[in-house]
């Protein structure tokens, strides 16, 4: 037994197999008491307090049948809490990957982090921007993300604006665009990689002119009714680009010489040709051409590669001279007469050139990057040269 001493203050002496241990750290008691010798006092003074279970009972006929109410103890959630800190630039370049085009732009302002993620050039490799509310502030940006295809047609307004560097873009569509002179030159000017462009409707210049002569690579071009560009300048720029496959030049200001230049600087390598529009000398794909003959047939021959040829409405050629047609070109597959011969004609005509398909595209699409039903009431679809940009305006 141990015999504690009832004075007050008084000093217990105990054993020190009995005593409780101090920590060496702090000087602090020991949680682990050794219970077993530990006088009961002692124990409950470091013992923490406990709740005490309320007790109910299902009725006062059944005060035996009692049960416990206690209450759980909460989990603490596993799951760490992550922002967007924290999340490295993959993972929030593939979320931004998913947003269309305006919220994009929105989110740009947060931060300046998530302003250098939203311009990653990974996420506008193609954009249209049809439908853009402030155009000019979303190119100039758009423009210096190495942009590669672009889509801006009509409705679509610019302010002139600097830039600074060479441009990446190989596609580029900006037909019927609001857009000034100087500020399609400081564009077109840094461009040295295109392969496909339409200016269909544009105000030119010679400087555009020259500057597309320094895009050696480039395939489709679409000048269709452009102006303000000399002859001059159009022909360096058809000997330089030696690569075009598809040529639109209808309905431009074209004199004599322009039709000359084209014709005697045209490369071997076009497949398609549109100089519809012209009424006072030579035009292939000659819609309303009047003055367009028969003799005018054997100057085209160089063309070996011909594939689309449109003679649509040019009245002077006589249905005997168009047999001579699939001689000439032996690899066409596409012939437009409309106008030219009756409906009662056509069986004759299909079976001196069985290989050709005859009047059946009333609507030219040499070098447009947009099928030719968008200008007969179609606006649904927005592709450019056969395929979609990635990032679209979301239209609610």
């Amino acid at each position: 037994r141990i015999f504690l001493s009832s004075f007050v203050g008084a000093s217990v002496n105990l054993p020190v197999s009995l005593c409780p241990k101090k920590s060496k750290s702090r000087g602090i008691l020991s949680e682990g008491l050794d219970t077993e010798c530990t006088p009961t006092d002692f124990i409950l003074q470091f013992t923490p307090p406990r709740k005490q279970q309320r007790l109910f009972s299902k009725g006062k006929e059944n005060d035996s049948n009692q049960f416990v109410l206690s209450r759980r103890s909460r989990r603490k959630d596993s799951s760490p809490n992550i922002s967007w800190d924290q999340l490295p630039d993959e993972v929030v370049l593939r979320i931004f990957f998913c947003l269309p085009l305006q919220d994009l732009v929105r989110i740009s302002v947060v931060c300046k982090r998530w302003q250098r993620l939203a311009f990653d050039e990974s996420l506008w490799h193609s954009v249209d921007l049809e439908g853009m509310t402030h155009t000019a502030l979303a190119l100039q940006q758009v423009l210096r993300t190495g942009i590669r295809r672009l889509r801006c047609p009509q409705k679509c307004s610019f302010l002139s604006f600097p830039l600074y560097s060479s441009l990446q873009v190989v596609q580029m569509d900006l037909s019927s665009s609001i857009i000034p002179t100087l500020a399609l030159e400081d564009i077109i000017c840094r461009c040295r990689l295109l392969e496909c462009l339409s200016l269909e409707g544009l105000q030119l210049s010679d400087t555009i002119i020259s500057c597309l002569a320094k895009n050696t690579r480039l395939q489709e071009l679409n000048l269709s009714g452009c102006s303000a560009f000399s002859a001059p300048v159009l022909t360096r720029m058809l000997k330089s680009c030696s690569r075009i496959q598809q040529l639109n030049l209808s309905w431009c200001t074209f004199d004599n010489n322009h039709i000359k230049s084209v014709v005697d600087n045209l490369s071997s390598s076009v497949t398609h040709l549109n100089l519809s529009g012209y009424r006072e000398s030579l035009t292939l794909n000659g819609d309303d051409s009047t003055l367009l003959t028969a003799d005018c047939l054997p100057v085209l021959s160089q063309l070996k590669h011909l594939l689309h040829l449109s003679l649509s409405r040019c009245y002077h050629i006589h249905l005997a001279a168009l047999t001579d047609v699939g001689i000439m070109f032996p690899v066409l597959s596409q012939l437009d007469v409309f106008g030219l011969v009756q409906d009662s004609q056509l069986p004759s005509l299909k079976r001196e050139m069985p290989h050709v398909s005859i009047n059946s595209r009333p609507f030219s699409s040499i070098a447009r990057p947009t099928p030719a039903s968008r200008f007969v009431g179609s606006t649904s679809d927005r592709t450019m040269w056969n395929k979609k940009c990635r990032l679209t305006q979301k239209h609610l």
